[in-house]
């Protein structure tokens, strides 16, 4: 099995945080890597990994970075291959990573989520991957009815929630 996502984190601190992606991932069937890179520490090999993901068959690169977040540009700088950049709440309630990751030059574009949020790149990716991928579509879609189901149980659930004042 060959990985077509890859998740890079700038440190395995970031790991509670992007296992919601892999767990998505996981349960959608779509093979994918793991790695801890630092455009701050280990710059050589994060343009090693940018520069070899597609010979390698990575099709969408999921990064998260705190702090000064500079990972998701860093490797979008250095492939073609789409980057889905993931803000970490560190310092400044993650608005320094938010902005230094959705902040890019005009021609290294990161599409980007959510502070904290690993489980929406994942299910960006996903919809990428989904695009030439029947299979992995249907799955998704799935994916997605379940949402609407859970929402539609708990809204039962919530018609036995009784208070004095509560009309429905």
């Amino acid at each position: 099995m060959k990985p077509i996502v890859s998740i890079i984190m700038g440190s395995t601190s970031d790991l509670p945080i992007m296992e919601k992606a892999a767990k998505l991932l996981d349960e959608l069937q779509v093979p994918f890597e793991m790695n801890a890179l630092s455009a701050h520490r280990t710059p050589e090999a994060v343009e090693h990994f940018a520069k070899n993901a597609k010979g390698r068959g990575i099709q969408v690169i999921i990064a998260a970075a705190g702090m000064a977040a500079h990972l998701p540009g860093v490797i979008a700088a250095s492939t073609t291959v789409p980057v889905i950049g993931v803000p970490i709440k560190s310092t400044l309630e993650g608005m320094d990573a938010l902005l230094a990751i959705v902040q890019m030059p005009p021609g290294i574009p990161v599409a980007t989520v959510g502070i904290n949020a690993a489980m929406n790149a994942a299910i960006l990716a996903v919809q990428m991957l989904s695009l030439a991928d029947e299979d992995l579509g249907t799955r998704f879609a799935d994916y997605k009815e379940n949402l609407k189901k859970k929402i539609e149980k708990a809204n039962e659930e919530l018609k036995e929630v009784k208070y004095a004042y509560k009309t429905n």
